[in-house]
């Protein structure tokens, strides 16, 4: 919530007004669709009226307890009160444990999308255990590319392979979105390869994937070549000719084809890339400004590249067991930590509750300590401590402690 700022003839809009005609929509618009009124939405828009604040974050919550008899929490009402009182202020939207259909999507999308209409700037989404199906998710993914969302969180929906893959065609060449959740959604070692592409071809900086299934196969397919592209810009980086590393691009490329992961779009986007950074360093080289070295960082923020800043992969099955094979967690463990050992850009990085055992934990290890001695910024690293005691201590004495921020769980 914020205070709203006067207008340029010196008047302060009066906010309880404001908030007072939306609330009574809001009850109509309710008692229009037969649909339960939000506890938790009437308590903020009350608790704005009283302190004169604007509502910024709208929460849409299924409550604790409620009679068998009464209608449920719906999407739709609050929808078309955001329509019809032209409220422009929200930022983040919420929704939690409330069932929505193809029809509250499509109408989330119109509000949502920014084209030719009252423009209402959300810039963060969240649809938390709300039963999202496959046509839902891609309708969802096209309207984020038209509209002013930087994160997405999808958080125990039972999206399922077809379901990521879905979302991922519709946020395809997006630009702009930032974060993306999908804990606890199901998601098998096919999504490895489909988030992998979307990476590499979006503006993706935080992915959070906790309590899926990717085993070794998918979390492999999902960093390799945003593993392969740090190295070649840590090559370039530190001294290699631009004429080698045209070369070096082109193999890494190659080879992504050769095992069918990535699209012509993410291959155009690595070479580009690469040869934008490059002239980037060289500038910084011949300026030294920090001024100008800090609006090329907040440019960067937006721009689309294969790297990560915050990796979550809790609970995913990498280990042994299942379909993966005794090599599974190895092979994993050599792309990862060509990650850590390259990727300036890499901040987290969440293993808990994955048995890579005590020869994975040697190398992620020897990876964190290259990283130091290259310089690169610390890394904030989990891991399960099912590996040799000395080696858990030293892998969380050579990193920073991840903090794991709280999260709302799926209701039963």
């Amino acid at each position: 919530m914020k205070k709203m700022k006067k207008k340029k003839n010196g008047k302060k809009p009066n906010i309880s007004i404001i908030i007072e005609k939306f609330l009574k929509s809001y009850r109509w618009h309710c008692a229009q669709t037969s649909s339960a009124v939000s506890s938790m939405l009437i308590q903020s828009l009350q608790k704005c009226i009283e302190n004169e604040h604007m509502l910024t974050k709208f929460i849409l919550a299924r409550p604790e307890t409620t009679a068998v008899d009464l209608p449920s929490v719906t999407l739709q009402p609050l929808l078309m009160t955001i329509r019809d009182e032209r409220y422009m202020y929200g930022k983040e939207l919420c929704v939690w444990h409330i069932a929505v259909n193809n029809e509250d999507i499509a109408n989330l999308a119109i509000v949502l999308e920014l084209r030719g209409r009252t423009s209402y700037p959300f810039s963060k989404l969240e649809l938390l255990d709300c039963g999202i199906d496959t046509w839902s998710i891609e309708r969802l993914g096209k309207a984020v590319n038209v509209s002013a969302l930087t994160c997405i969180v999808l958080d125990f929906n039972e999206l399922c392979d077809e379901g990521a893959r879905g979302l991922c065609h519709g946020l395809k060449g997006n630009g702009q979105l930032l974060t993306l959740s999908m804990c606890h959604c199901h998601l098998g070692p096919p999504s490895g390869s489909l988030l992998g592409d979307l990476v590499a071809n979006t503006a993706i900086r935080d992915l959070f994937l906790d309590g899926n299934n990717l085993q070794c196969e998918g979390a492999c397919k999902l960093i390799t070549f945003i593993a392969d592209y740090a190295e070649n810009m840590a090559r370039m980086k530190f001294g290699a000719s631009i004429h080698l590393e045209e070369d070096l691009l082109t193999q890494s490329l190659e080879a992504a084809d050769q095992s069918g992961l990535y699209s012509a779009m993410s291959k155009q986007c690595f070479g580009q890339r690469a040869i934008t950074d490059q002239a980037g360093i060289m500038n910084n080289v011949d300026t030294g400004s920090k001024k100008k070295k800090r609006r090329e960082d907040k440019q960067e923020l937006a721009q689309i590249a294969p790297w990560l800043s915050r990796l979550h992969l809790t609970d995913n099955g990498i280990d042994g067991r299942g379909n993966s094979s005794i090599m599974g967690p190895i092979m994993f463990t050599q792309v990862l930590c060509q990650l850590i050992k390259f990727s300036d850009h890499l901040t987290e990085l969440d293993l808990d509750n994955n048995s890579l055992g005590e020869l994975c934990g040697k190398e992620i290890l020897k990876a964190l300590r290259e990283r130091k001695e290259a310089k690169l910024q610390s890394l904030n690293i989990k891991v399960t401590a099912q590996m040799n005691e000395d080696t858990f201590s030293n892998i969380l004495n050579s990193s920073k402690k991840l903090k794991k921020s709280k999260r709302k769980k799926k209701k039963k």
